[in-house]
């Protein structure tokens, strides 16, 4: 058990971490003109444990996303007394759809048929609808989940036959790579498709989330249009937990946020 004034290190760490993460985006909305209140900061809490979480809403977060539905569970739990808004981002199984449901107000990871309907059954019978997003495989990667960008007009105009899920954008994950150019055409690509949804006019569809960038690469991705940046180590540290926890062998796997 950590002491109080290792406590008071930490929550002061996260803060000062909070504030450079905040200076970077503003830096970057700079370089290319944008308006930094066009993109939000949404925190990846995976592996972080609810005590650190706690010191970074205090400090005036209030977007998180969670990959693993148990885990968010046991943390919604110990932090019900905060104003948290908790998006999920990680793969979603079907069998998992029951369960996201009771606290996300956004799921990121919208890629199939078969979760649609999953969510479009449950929400029907909650009497609800939910905001999602599309994910695109920019990368062409086989280790990232996600609709291939060819298929991503049709695909959009099939989840907006149901009348439950509520389509608010477009989410990716960029290249495994340090060719920063090649990262950067993962994002504009995703712009690219936001733009085409946007001249389709789909009814239903409202595409102005482009949620895109990690820790990693951020920056990038909001010189080329990223609304919605999600970061994780950048403000909480390096993560004890093995990646593989969170992305098992037998599944497409995706780099830290």
């Amino acid at each position: 058990m950590m002491t109080l004034e290792n406590q008071q290190v930490l929550a002061e760490q996260i803060r000062a971490n909070l504030t450079h993460v905040r200076q970077r985006i503003v830096a970057a909305c700079e370089r290319v003109g944008r308006d930094p209140r066009e993109v939000r900061l949404l925190l990846v809490t995976k592996t972080v444990p609810p005590e650190r979480i706690r010191y970074a809403v205090e400090a005036g977060e209030r977007l998180l996303g969670e990959n693993r539905v148990q885990e968010a569970l046991q943390k919604i739990s110990a932090l019900q007394d905060l104003p948290i808004e908790w998006h999920f981002i990680g793969h979603l199984q079907t069998n998992k759809v029951k369960d996201v449901l009771t606290f996300a107000q956004m799921v990121h990871s919208v890629d199939r048929l078969a979760l649609v309907t999953a969510l479009h059954k449950r929400l029907e019978r909650l009497g609800r609808t939910l905001d999602v997003l599309i994910q695109v495989n920019t990368s062409g990667e086989p280790s990232k989940f996600g609709v291939p960008p060819e298929e991503t007009l049709a695909f959009v105009r099939q989840v907006a036959a149901y009348p439950t899920l509520r389509i608010r954008g477009l989410m990716t994950i960029g290249a495994l790579t340090e060719d920063t150019e090649r990262i950067r055409a993962c994002f504009r690509t995703l712009r690219q498709l936001r733009d085409l949804l946007v001249a389709a006019d789909i009814p239903g569809v409202e595409p102005q989330i482009l949620s895109m960038g990690m820790s990693s690469d951020f920056e990038i991705a909001i010189e080329e249009g990223s609304t919605l940046v999600r970061i994780g180590s950048a403000i909480f540290g390096p993560r004890p937990t093995p990646h593989t926890m969170y992305w098992p062998e037998d599944t497409p796997q995706a780099h830290s946020c």
